[in-house]
């Protein structure tokens, strides 16, 4: 078994995180938020803070509006404004920035600023009044709603319908490692920003254009990220307030922001609605696909992230149609959080398609047996690989699928009701351009340099064994580093594209490395390569460095790529208490060649364990009166913990994929959570024949 390379690192403390470098006479900073959600700032009373001992500076509208621009980046992410004006977008919004010469100073001081607010009533979530919908087609002219067929004919025709609405609720990141930024200005003018992000040149964009810098003034370190999950992609204000406050007071200035400030000035998963209609004949095949989805986002912004080109493409129909909706509300701007799109969107399809296997009286394995495919169902363009019903095949032969009891409620261990339920899950095989250096030394020794990025998914492990394995050197031989615009660009480390887009890159370099040694050549090597996938052209790398991500796959012209896998769960409920246990979940995936077994081990029962937490636990709760999360700390948030997976068994199913891209791998870090939830839900209604509709399933439900 591969050890992870980075891994004694981090269990013995020596692991550096941007937080963790230090910086010389380094000024701390506090956050001052919002008490409400919508309204504008009347005035301040700032005396009592000031009275601190060690307070430097309070920064507000007042003195730093028009100091920093808020451009609409290539990410989406984080454009609700803060500090530029008296107004007032949602609750939580940074008002003010205190800085002291000590932590404490810097909080206690923050505590005692006063604000003074004109409130208005604000919009929450659905059905708010106030709330604004539009089409995604309206707002983002590159959005297309998949359709093929006349779907609504179908449906009306077809012999065995399902007509269902699906809700999934709003979630937050709550990596450990808390959203922090460090910022130091050099005597020449010079930014270096200490930040956790997995997108650097993206970050550094973002920066350089708030502060009308040049891009080679600003640079992002990033060495590893404590979790990210989505929530480190897009930059926020915090790193152009911070920049600013230190240039302001001439000194390096550091923030980490609190738990509960995480929840709102950062991006999250925001709550989605879904009707599904789905219609088959009296075999189960399906002639009817229709998917229409919902998600809040904030006032100012349009972002959204429209998961039906995933369910659209799932199984074979004729007939399918869809539509993407957002609904404006008073809330921070949502963004990416693993498996932004597939999650929600799949989890709605899937429990749909179990409940058509219950109307038809059929093994919900069999139904999507039935409706496999070869092609896509838009465009009709081939998978370059799909492995499916192996999956399948696989999970329910380790599970015991053969003994299950279809009868809702037939099931039972004593005082317990037992329920089996499947579902799919699929993720697009992405990938992008990326580029790297590798240096072979004449000692045998390897260095890897590229501006990518570890978030504990095992990027370093992976790139260390391309290398290892291509140039015939030992992995103890092999440094990897990381994290750095200094370093030659890599894409987002989003979408499960990382190794798919930075490892060819490594190999590529490696390869040339390998020719001019066939050639003669001796003493230290250095190559520099370049990657560049299908359908993403040679200009790609520049626009990296640029800030613009690199992410291709899903369907391309010519071809659709995904990894697919089947996930079966086991519940328990109890017959009195209505408490819901998972004892066991089997998840079988294939997503090309594995090359890290260890680290795709841990990526794939993450996932699996998210799900579990996505489907019973997991929830950010909202006073709708106030739009104000409740609970925004660990305590009240609840996550899974060891005591809720008691077993997880893995599967990887072979699969050879030679077209997907030069290494044959496909990503899986967000393949394993898109269907629990899906699998989970119908294992409820197979233990107690209710039929629970949203996201998480508590004991209240079941009640």
């Amino acid at each position: 078994m591969t050890v992870r390379v980075e891994g004694r690192g981090k269990v013995t403390g020596a692991a550096r995180y941007p937080s963790d470098i230090p910086l010389d006479d380094v000024a701390y900073a506090y956050l001052v938020t919002s008490a409400i959600a919508r309204g504008t700032i009347e005035s301040f009373d700032l005396d009592a803070a000031r009275a601190v001992p060690g307070l430097i500076e309070i920064f507000t509208h007042e003195n730093l509006a028009g100091a920093y621009k808020t451009p609409a980046g290539p990410l989406g992410g984080a454009n609700t404004t803060s500090l530029e004006s008296a107004k007032i977008w949602h609750d939580g919004q940074i008002v003010a920035v205190v800085v002291a010469e000590t932590y404490e100073a810097a909080r206690e001081a923050a505590y005692r600023v006063r604000v003074a607010y004109v409130e208005e009533r604000p919009s929450s979530t659905f059905d708010s009044p106030g709330t604004e919908t539009k089409a995604a087609c309206e707002v983002d002219e590159g959005h297309d709603d998949p359709h093929t067929g006349d779907p609504e004919r179908a449906f009306a025709a077809a012999a065995v319908k399902v007509d269902a609405w699906y809700e999934t609720p709003i979630q937050h990141h709550n990596a450990i490692e808390l959203f922090t930024t460090s910022c130091a200005w050099s005597d020449d003018g010079k930014l270096t920003v200490y930040e956790p992000s997995q997108f650097v040149h993206g970050l550094r964009s973002r920066v350089a254009r708030q502060l009308d810098m040049k891009l080679e003034d600003v640079r992002v370190v990033s060495p590893l990220v404590g979790g990210g999950f989505g929530g480190k992609s897009s930059g926020g204000h915090r790193t152009a307030l911070i920049a600013l406050a230190s240039r302001r007071i001439g000194r390096p200035v550091k923030l980490i922001a609190t738990r509960d400030q995480g929840f709102t000035i950062a991006t999250y998963r925001a709550e989605t609605r879904h009707h599904v209609r789905l219609g088959a004949n009296k075999e189960g095949k399906l002639e009817a696909l229709i998917h229409e989805g919902w998600e809040i986002t904030s006032r100012p912004s349009d972002y959204f992230n429209g998961g039906t080109d995933a369910t659209a493409r799932l199984y074979a129909c004729p007939n399918v149609g869809t539509k993407v909706s957002i609904v404006h509300a008073d809330r921070n701007t949502p963004g990416f959080m693993r498996s932004p799109a597939e999650f929600p969107y799949v989890y709605a399809l899937e429990c749909a398609m179990n409940e058509l296997a219950d109307e038809l009286g059929v093994d919900p394995i069999e139904l999507r047996r039935r409706n496999d495919a070869t092609a896509e169902a838009i465009q009709n363009l081939p998978y370059t690989s799909r492995s499916l019903m192996k999956c399948f095949d696989e999970a329910a032969a380790a599970f015991g699928w053969k003994d299950r009891d279809p009868r809702p409620g037939s099931m039972r261990d004593g005082d317990w009701l037992i329920g089996w339920g499947c579902a799919s899950t699929m993720y697009p095989a992405n990938g992008g351009a990326s580029s790297a250096r590798v240096r072979l030394h004449a000692d045998g020794s390897v260095r890897i340099e590229t501006a990518a990025h570890e978030l504990g998914q095992g990027t370093c492990t992976a790139l260390a064994m391309i290398a290892s394995e291509r140039l015939g050197v030992g992995l103890e031989k092999v440094d990897v580093v990381l994290g750095d615009t200094n370093l030659p660009p890599a894409g987002l480390a989003a979408g499960s594209s990382h190794l798919s887009s930075v490892g060819p890159a490594v190999s590529l370099a490696c390869e040339r490395i390998l020719k001019r040694k066939r050639d003669g050549a001796s003493g230290t090597l250095e190559e520099y390569a370049e990657y560049f996938p299908a359908g993403v052209d040679r200009g790609a790398v520049k626009r990296i460095e640029n800030g613009i991500p690199s992410i291709e796959g899903g369907v391309l012209d010519d071809r659709a790529q995904y990894a697919y896998g089947a996930e079966l769960v086991e519940v328990r409920v109890h017959e009195r208490t209505r408490e819901i246990r998972v004892p066991r979940i089997v998840g079988a995936f294939a997503a090309g060649r594995i090359l890290s077994p260890t680290t795709a081990h841990g990526q794939l029962m993450g996932g699996l364990i998210w799900g579990l937490g996505s489907a019973l636990l997991e929830k950010t709760e909202i006073d709708e009166r106030a739009a104000r999360y409740v609970n925004d700390n660990l305590a009240d948030y609840r996550v899974a913990v060891n005591a809720d997976a008691v077993r997880i068994d893995v599967i990887v199913v072979p699969e050879e994929d030679t077209q997907v891209n030069a290494l044959g791998v496909k990503g899986i870090g967000e393949l394993a959570n898109t269907g629990t939830a899906a699998a989970i839900a119908a294992a409820v209604h197979h233990a107690t024949g209710k039929r629970v509709r949203h996201l998480p399933i508590r004991i209240e439900d079941l009640l």
